[in-house]
């Protein structure tokens, strides 16, 4: 087989994620894609009820049953049981000189399907994702990374290496089996820099969101300002990195589809006056002891009215999350409050 590096960065490869059992595997995606059929089959009965056509009101009843028992599993508490923090690799303490010596951990083992066929998140395919980075750059990967955050003025994005005295580097928690806070237990991410190895803050992060945004947006802009800066990427690229990737799913947000290493939901509205789909672009963190969200909502540019315009990009709104506690659905929240400085940001 081929696996392409357009395969790693979208999740095609068939490379595993933390579960090696594959029949585990297709278990869950089954299990997720009733959930997610009885949500969209409910969501259509409504539909058709506000369109005069009758329902029959026990099957009614039993679909919003059904849809409030898969709400309340998405937005749970703290401490919720996570299947995929169950996985022993989560917790591996040996260290790893490089991102070719990690590849040792996966590089034998079968693929799940023929790349390119199906989507499966893989954190393990950011690690040969890596590995290509450090091959074609001609640098080790973390050096890379970090001369890259320095040029994007995220001082404070670091390796998470246990060994290094971090500066404000915060203390990770978890809920133990009886629902009591605990510390986290130690780990070494030195197995997967590219898929959960850099620490952060939500000032870096949004500085990333903004050089992404303005990278997106500058090529519009173009002609109104000659001397606007160029972005930190080409605008195609971004654009093309923030198109939905056939074939590919979210978890985290059932409007949307996996793009390139970002989940993208497209502008939308089928019906006047009714739900409208906004474009924005998002992606979610887990590790041992923490959660994060990066969610970036572009302003919808009128290219007629850019002459008009007195502010440069970025335009739109950036939100992120950082919490230093395990298994935290920030999705929704972030999406909230995007909308909302969305809404205050049309009002005036």
């Amino acid at each position: 087989v081929t696996i392409t590096t357009r395969m790693l960065v979208s999740h095609l490869s068939g490379i595993r994620h933390y579960e090696k059992d594959i029949t585990k595997v297709k278990e869950e995606k089954e299990k997720v894609n009733r959930a997610l059929k009885l949500t969209k089959s409910h969501q259509d009965k409504e539909q058709k009820e506000k369109e005069g056509k009758e329902i029959e009101k026990t099957d009614c009843v039993k679909h919003k049953k059904e849809h409030g028992s898969e709400t309340k599993s998405r937005h749970s508490k703290p401490g919720r049981s996570d299947k995929e923090f169950e996985q022993e690799e989560y917790y591996l303490k040996e260290k790893f000189e490089s991102v070719i010596e990690s590849l040792k951990i996966f590089k034998n083992d079968p693929l799940f399907f023929k790349p390119g066929d199906q989507f499966l998140y893989s954190t393990y395919g950011f690690t040969l994702l890596s590995a290509v980075v450090e091959r074609a750059s001609g640098q080790k990967f973390t050096d890379y990374m970090l001369k890259m955050f320095r040029d994007l003025d995220m001082l404070s994005t670091v390796l998470d290496d246990n060994e290094a005295m971090i500066y404000n580097r915060a203390r990770c928690y978890i809920y133990n089996k009886k629902g009591r806070l605990v510390n986290a237990p130690y780990v070494d991410n030195s197995y997967k820099w590219a898929g959960g190895g850099f620490l952060s803050s939500v000032g870096d992060l949004l500085k990333f969101g903004n050089a992404l945004l303005y990278s997106y947006q500058a090529g519009q802009f173009k002609n109104r300002n000659s001397k606007l800066l160029p972005g930190y990427l080409k605008p195609g690229t971004v654009a093309m990195m923030w198109t939905p990737v056939p074939k590919t799913e979210v978890s985290w947000d059932r409007d949307g589809k996996y793009a390139m290493a970002w989940a993208v939901v497209e502008k939308n509205q089928q019906y006047g006056c009714c739900r409208q789909q906004r474009h924005y672009a998002s992606h979610t963190g887990g590790a041992v002891g923490a959660s994060s969200v990066l969610l970036i909502l572009p302003e919808e540019l009128d290219p007629e009215a850019l002459g008009a315009w007195p502010e440069a990009p970025p335009r739109g709104v950036i939100v992120t999350i950082i919490c230093n506690m395990q298994s935290v659905s920030l999705s929704s929240t972030a999406l909230k409050i995007a909308r909302e400085f969305d809404k205050e940001k049309r009002a005036q």
